[in-house]
């Protein structure tokens, strides 16, 4: 059995684990406490077998010792492997729970639809009205500069500033309280 599986024979490979695969995963399982973390020992001992099979002596009785002793090393490697992990998590700096979102969703909602409201009593505006509305609210332009890049006096701005804000005002307003 030892030459076969020393030589790469798959068969004997395939007969060495259906006789050690349960002696092998009986001792992953008493090292580690742990039925999913011994079967993956079972896996990887198995696998190092494979690729360390040159090594194996031509004489002597079973491989199980032989065996044992690779998932001794598994175990200890994979828990060592674990323990860094677990150190590098804990060395990574706290990530603050995240906020819940639905109360700022929910404020975006109203504000969209405030917005909706009022993109739509603009539209209603004059044309007139409307640019004056953009230079003084949008563009934050004071009445004078706003009444020198119309072409039109101080005093016409602000009057139709403040038709804009009295219709404005009317369509709005009824219209969000008919929305709550």
């Amino acid at each position: 059995m030892r030459e076969r599986v020393r030589a790469g024979d798959s068969a004997a490979f395939g007969e060495l684990f259906d006789s050690a695969a349960r002696p092998v995963y009986n001792h992953a399982y008493r090292l580690l406490g742990d039925w999913t973390g011994a079967e993956d020992a079972v896996s990887l001992t198995f696998l190092e077998a494979w690729r360390c099979r040159e090594r194996i002596d031509a004489e002597g009785g079973t491989l199980l010792p032989w065996l044992l002793g690779i998932a001794t090393n598994v175990v200890r490697n994979t828990a060592r492997a674990r323990r860094r992990h677990a150190a590098a998590l804990a060395r990574l700096p706290r990530v603050p729970a995240e906020p819940d979102f639905a109360e700022a969703l929910v404020g975006h909602l109203d504000d969209l639809d405030q917005w909706r409201a009022v993109r739509a009593a603009l539209e209603t505006l004059r044309r007139p009205e409307r640019e004056v509305v953009a230079l003084c609210v949008y563009a934050g332009l004071d009445y004078a500069a706003t009444a020198e890049a119309l072409g039109i006096p101080i005093g016409t701005v602000r009057s139709r500033l403040s038709r804009a804000r009295a219709h404005l005002r009317d369509t709005v307003a009824p219209a969000r309280q008919e929305a709550r």
